[in-house]
């Protein structure tokens, strides 16, 4: 299947760093300001150097993110390409899914749209922390909409969940480098930290409208 066919007004994202939505100490101590000194500074930019890297001098020099992804996606012999692409695309949805802690307030508009789908809000968070520790090694959890439903799904490594008819409105890095500096191996707390404390879900209702 054909990815992102439906989504035009998102694929023009540069293959750059973006700007952190806010300050690198504004989630501590949740997630810590070496965290994302490490995270953004070091990770995060290697996926871009090597997506740059990759496309130089090739016919997806100018071309958008999204646009790179959707050439790469389902080539093997643009795996590398493709992991990084995306690497960089998760990313940056990732930090605007967060917000500090004054700031991540639910508003009620999206709270019973969690109770619609997932019969309470204590549900849903359970169902993405559940997701979250269980994606075996390095990935992502996801909250997805497809056809006015939402639902959670996971990701292994690069990989993301994007199709013609389903679109993402919320993610959580559950890569290693993500949380190991403030939570070791304790991933599940990283995640229900992460969820009730930082989460901007905000963020995750506009895009549930812009996909709705």
């Amino acid at each position: 299947m054909r990815k992102y066919e439906q989504k035009q007004d998102w694929m023009k994202t540069p293959v750059e760093l973006p700007e952190l939505p806010w300050a690198k100490d504004a989630l501590a101590p949740i997630i810590s300001e070496e965290t994302i000194n490490f995270h953004h500074g070091k990770h995060h930019n290697a996926y871009v150097v090597k997506t740059k890297e990759l496309i130089a001098g090739t016919d997806l020099e100018d071309k958008s993110l999204e646009e790179i992804m959707i050439f790469a996606w389902d080539k093997p012999e643009h795996k590398v390409l493709y992991n990084n692409a995306a690497q960089v695309w998760n990313h940056n949805f990732y930090w605007n899914c967060l917000t500090p802690k004054d700031k991540s307030v639910m508003p009620d508009e999206l709270r019973d749209i969690l109770i619609e789908n997932f019969g309470s809000v204590e549900a849903f968070k359970k169902e993405l922390v559940s997701a979250g520790v269980g994606q075996f090694g390095s990935g992502w959890a996801w909250v997805m909409l497809e056809d006015g439903k939402l639902s959670i799904s996971k990701t292994p490594n690069a990989e993301d969940p994007w199709t013609e008819k389903r679109s993402p409105v919320l993610t959580l890095d559950v890569w290693e480098h993500a949380y190991y500096l403030d939570f070791q191996n304790r991933r599940q707390a990283y995640l229900e930290e992460v969820i009730d404390n930082i989460v901007n879900w905000d963020y995750m209702l506009k895009n549930i409208k812009r996909f709705g």
